[in-house]
C-alpha cells in the first residue's frame, strides 16, 4: 500500500509541476517541420507513467521525446498523404483509455483528484495528442501495408543466422478441448438465491449495505471496499448488471438478479451521464455433486457421438457445446498463452495445464480422450474431453518444420527495416530540433544528427 501511495505522490508533484510550467513559462524541447514539442507534453506523460504503477525512471523521459518525434514525423507525412482518422474512432479510443484510467486509479473521483480537473475537460485536452497518435499509427500501415517477404527472403534469412545462434524449440503440441461446466438446476440456485434475498431484505430493514459486501460479498475485487465497483460505464460491466443499474435512480436499490457470476443486488451511489457509481453484493453458487454427474453424462454422450458418428468432428462438437468461449470458435483448439498476437496453437509441453499434459502425454495423434475431470486454479471442476491434433518433438530451428515461425521473423524485420528507412530519409530532409537538456539521450543520437543543406535553410 505504501508503494501505491509513494507511486501516487510523485505522479501528484511531476503533474503539479508540468500543468504550473505550461501556465506560465513552458521550454520547447524539440521542433519537427513546423510541429513543436513542449516539454509539459513531456512531464505530463511521464506523470501518465508514474501513475500506470512504473517505478520513477529519468530515461523514460527520452523515450517519450523519442515517440513524439516520430509521431511528429508521421503525422507531417499523413497530411501530404491524405490519411485521416475519423472523430468517432478519436472518441472511441479515448474512451477505452479512460477506462483503463479509472480503473487503475480506483475509481472516477480518484482519477479526477489526480489529475486537477474533471474527467470531462481531460478529455478534450488530451483529445488534439489521441488523433496525432492515431493519424501516425495509420500512417506507419500506410508505410508498410505492402510489405511482404517471399519464400526464398525466407530462405536467406534463415540462412543467414550463425547455426549456433539458431534457437532450440522445446516439444509442442496441439490440443483441443470441449469444456463442460458444471450447472445447477433451479432447485439448486435457489438455495443461493435465497442468501441473496436474505442479505438485500437485511439491508432493508436498516444495516448498513457496505458493512454487509465486506462480510458476505463474494466478489473478491469489490468485497473490501464494501461491494464498491467505482464509476463504469456499460462496458464495464455485464449485460445483465447494466440492464438493472442502468434503470435505478441515485439511492436507489435493486432487487436480486442474476448474472453468470452468480446472484447480486445493488445500490446506484450516483449518475454521471452514461456512468454510473454502484456497489452490490454477490453470492456465488457452488457446484454440486448431482451437478458434476449430469455434466459427466452430458460429456459421455458427446464422447460417443464423436466415436461413432464420422460426420460429427471434433470442431463441430466444440461450437455446440464447450463452455469455454475462449476456444469454442476456434475448433476448440487451445492457443499458446505466450503468443496470443499470432494466434499460434502450437504450446510448449512444459506450458500446459499438468493434469491437461498428463493425459496429452498418453494420447496418439489424432485420438480424442475420454472426458476428462480437471480442477481449475480456482478449485473449480470440469469435465474435458480432449483432442490431439499434432506434436512436434523439441528441435534446433529449421526450415522444414518452423518455416511459418521463420516466415514471421522475416516479415517481422523487413517491417522494422521498411520503416527505418523511411524514418533515415524523412529525417534527413526535415527541419529537426533537440534541446540541448536532450541531447545527451542516447535513444535520440540518430535525431541529433548533423542537419543537412535543406535542413538549415528552414526556419
Amino acid at each position: 500500500m505504501r508503494k501505491i501511495g509513494i507511486v501516487l505522490l510523485s505522479f501528484l508533484s511531476v503533474f503539479t509541476a508540468a500543468h504550473a510550467q505550461k501556465q506560465t513559462l513552458d521550454k520547447v524541447a524539440g521542433v519537427v517541420g513546423g510541429n513543436v514539442i513542449l516539454k509539459s507534453d513531456i512531464e505530463l506523460q511521464y506523470a501518465q507513467y508514474l501513475v500506470s504503477g512504473n517505478q520513477p525512471d529519468p530515461n523514460i523521459r527520452c523515450i517519450i521525446l523519442q515517440r513524439l518525434l516520430t509521431q511528429k514525423l508521421l503525422a507531417q507525412q499523413a497530411v501530404l498523404d491524405s490519411v485521416t482518422v475519423t472523430e468517432d474512432d478519436v472518441d472511441a479510443q479515448i474512451d477505452r483509455r479512460m477506462r483503463s484510467s479509472i480503473q487503475r486509479a480506483g475509481g472516477q473521483d480518484r482519477l479526477e483528484q489526480f489529475l486537477g480537473r474533471s474527467i470531462i475537460q481531460y478529455k478534450d485536452e488530451i483529445r488534439p495528442d489521441i488523433r496525432e497518435q492515431m493519424i501516425a499509427e495509420r500512417m506507419q500501415q500506410k508505410i508498410t501495408e505492402k510489405v511482404s517477404v517471399t519464400p526464398q527472403e525466407v530462405k536467406r534469412y534463415f540462412e543467414s543466422i550463425p547455426k549456433d545462434s539458431l534457437r532450440t524449440y522445446n516439444k509442442e503440441v496441439e490440443v483441443g478441448e470441449i469444456m463442460f461446466q458444471p450447472k445447477l438446476n433451479k432447485e439448486e440456485k435457489a438455495y443461493y438465491k435465497q442468501k441473496a434475498e436474505d442479505l438485500l431484505k437485511r439491508v432493508k430493514n436498516g444495516e448498513d449495505f457496505g458493512t454487509l459486501a465486506r462480510l458476505y460479498s463474494q466478489d473478491p475485487g469489490s468485497a473490501p471496499e464494501g461491494g464498491d465497483l467505482g464509476f463504469q460505464d456499460r462496458n464495464g460491466l455485464v449485460k445483465e448488471f447494466t440492464a438493472v443499474a442502468f434503470k435505478l435512480k441515485a439511492g436507489e436499490i435493486s432487487p436480486v438478479f442474476e448474472s453468470e457470476f452468480g446472484f447480486h443486488f445493488l445500490q446506484v451511489i450516483e449518475r454521471r451521464g452514461e456512468q454510473i457509481h454502484a456497489r452490490h453484493v454477490l453470492i456465488v453458487p457452488v457446484g454440486t455433486q448431482s451437478s458434476l454427474n449430469r455434466t459427466k453424462t452430458l460429456a459421455d454422450s458427446v464422447y460417443n457421438l464423436l466415436k461413432t458418428h464420422k460426420d460429427f468432428d471434433f470442431s463441430t462438437a466444440a461450437s455446440i457445446y464447450s463452455d469455454n468461449k475462449d476456444t469454442k470458435y476456434n475448433g476448440g483448439m487451445m492457443l499458446n498463452a505466450e503468443d496470443v498476437q499470432s494466434r499460434s496453437t502450437f504450446i510448449p509441453t512444459d506450458k500446459l495445464d499438468p493434469q491437461v499434459a498428463l493425459v496429452v502425454d498418453t494420447m496418439k495423434v489424432g485420438s480424442i480422450s475420454k472426458p476428462q475431470l480437471i480442477t481449475g486454479q480456482d478449485g473449480k471442476q470440469t469435465y474435458r474431453i480432449l483432442y490431439l491434433r499434432s506434436v512436434t518433438d523439441a528441435h534446433k530451428a529449421n526450415l522444414a518444420q518452423d518455416y511459418p515461425r521463420m516466415k514471421e521473423i522475416a516479415q517481422a524485420e523487413k517491417l522494422n527495416r521498411t520503416v527505418s528507412e523511411w524514418f533515415e530519409k524523412k529525417r534527413r530532409d526535415t527541419y529537426i530540433r533537440i534541446d540541448p537538456e536532450f541531447q545527451t539521450c542516447s535513444i535520440l543520437k540518430d535525431w541529433v544528427a548533423k542537419p543537412t543543406t535543406a535542413q538549415v535553410t528552414q526556419p
